[in-house]
C-alpha cells in the first residue's frame, strides 16, 4: 500500500488534535474530490514498518487524541489488507485513543449487508477497530460547508462501536 500524506498536528479530520493518513488508491473517483490525485494506487510513497512507527510516536503525546485514516479509500481491498494489522498494533499500543476513518463505502457495504467490494473476509475486523466511520461518497449536489467533519449531506458520522453493538445505526453527530 501507498500513501499520501501524513498530517501531524491535525485538527480538520476528527475530534481533537490527531495524526492523519492518507491511504492511496480509491476507485470511487467521486465528482470534485479534494483529494484526486490519491486516486491512484502507486501515488505516493511505500507504507512501510517505518511509516508505521512514524505515525505510532506521532500519536504517543497525552494531547494527540488518536488516528484518521483517509484517502484515497481506506475500505479498497488491497488497503484493508495493511490497516488492519497497523490498526491492531495502534489499538494495543493506544487503547484509549480513538480512530476516525472516512470512507466512501456506506457502513453497509462495508460490512456486506449491501454488495460491496469493500465487503471482505476482514473487512468487519478491521470496522471493528474503528471508533468513528464517516460514510458515504462525497455528492457534489449535497455539498453543505456547514456540515462538521464531512463534506456532502449524505455522508454520516457514524458511532461504530455503538452500531456493532445495537446492531443499528447510531450517529455519532447528527
Amino acid at each position: 500500500m501507498n500513501y499520501g500524506e501524513i498530517k501531524k498536528n491535525d485538527i480538520a479530520n476528527g475530534e481533537g488534535v490527531r495524526t492523519s493518513l492518507f491511504v492511496s488508491g480509491c476507485r470511487h473517483h467521486c465528482q470534485n474530490c479534494f483529494n484526486q490525485q490519491t486516486w491512484d494506487f502507486s501515488f505516493g510513497e511505500l507504507f512501510t514498518e517505518k511509516t508505521m512507527e512514524e505515525i505510532l510516536h506521532s500519536c504517543e503525546p497525552d494531547w494527540i487524541n488518536g488516528l484518521s485514516l483517509l484517502g484515497g479509500e481506506p475500505f479498497e481491498p488491497e488497503n484493508q489488507k495493511v490497516l488492519l494489522p497497523f490498526l491492531i498494533m495502534f489499538k494495543e499500543r493506544f487503547p484509549n485513543k480513538t480512530v476516525w476513518c472516512y470512507s466512501g463505502f456506506t457502513f453497509e457495504e462495508i460490512l456486506g449487508i449491501e454488495k460491496s467490494r469493500a465487503h471482505t473476509d476482514i473487512s468487519g475486523e478491521m470496522l471493528g477497530l474503528i471508533d468513528v466511520l464517516v460514510d458515504g461518497r462525497f455528492i457534489e449536489e449535497k455539498k453543505d460547508i456547514s456540515l462538521v467533519f464531512r463534506g456532502s449531506s449524505n455522508q454520516r458520522v457514524i458511532d461504530v462501536k455503538k452500531s456493532i453493538k445495537n446492531k443499528n445505526i447510531t450517529l455519532y453527530l447528527e
